[in-house]
């Protein structure tokens, strides 16, 4: 039986607490997905992969494809062109297109797995943000995104949501739920996602029967007390309130 891997760097409470340095490059990354989204050595940007591409969503929303040496602190990639594919209708918000999403793996009893999405869709509205490079350590992302974070609107466009889901058990090695990033069609705008509006998509749907996790290796990893990250704020970064 094929087995479809989830390959993850670093941990999400270890990113919330600020360990913002390289883990691997964007390079290795790719060698495990071609569908995946995260952010960039000191937070600089939203990252977003599709189709074995990573790009970078700056401060303005603005894209740009990222080089294959840059330092990646936290992120997650996976194969998906093998996966589920869905029609969506129209979604009038975030909330709904998680809950179609989440009704999706739920029938296939998926909601103690991991799910990896794309959906190509005609978007009225999406509301994103990504922040800029900020050098710290031991500064918690909140912070961070409070000092840097832009927040912005696209409306009346073609794009891609790319779409990770963990289960509740899951929580804190990444963020439980659905964590979404967007890249437009023409792959100029993007970042990550607290708010969207779809009239219709196509869903591509993967489910992850293995995770591989690589911790980063310096010493300065071992410094960071993980438990005590904050669900809360983790949960206020997720809904674009750094």
């Amino acid at each position: 039986m094929k087995s479809n891997k989830i390959y993850q760097a670093s941990t999400l409470q270890a990113l919330a607490l600020g360990y913002t340095r390289p883990v691997v490059t964007v390079q290795e990354l790719l060698e495990h997905g071609d569908t995946g989204l995260g952010t960039f050595e000191n937070v600089d940007g939203e990252m977003i992969v599709l189709d074995g591409v990573c790009y970078q969503a700056k401060q303005d929303g603005s894209i740009v494809r990222s080089d294959d040496t840059a330092g990646v602190p936290f992120a997650v990639a996976g194969f998906v062109k093998d996966g589920r594919t869905i029609k969506m209708e129209a979604k009038k918000n975030i909330e709904a297109i998680k809950l179609a999403l989440t009704m999706c793996i739920d029938e296939d009893f998926g909601l103690n797995s991991i799910h990896v999405a794309r959906i190509d869709g005609w978007f009225d509205v999406v509301h994103a943000r990504a922040g800029a490079p900020y050098r710290s350590q031991h500064v918690t992302l909140k912070d961070i995104l409070s000092k840097t974070q832009k927040d912005f609107c696209f409306e009346q466009l073609h794009g891609m949501l790319v779409c990770v889901y963990y289960p509740d058990y899951m929580d804190g090695i990444n963020a439980s739920g659905w964590h979404m990033h967007f890249l437009s069609e023409d792959r100029t705008r993007g970042g990550h996602v607290f708010e969207a509006s779809m009239r219709e998509g196509t869903c591509v749907l993967q489910k992850m029967d293995r995770i591989e996790i690589q911790l980063p290796r310096e010493a300065a990893f071992d410094t960071y007390s993980l438990k005590e990250a904050s669900r809360r704020e983790i949960e206020e970064v997720e809904l674009g309130k750094g």
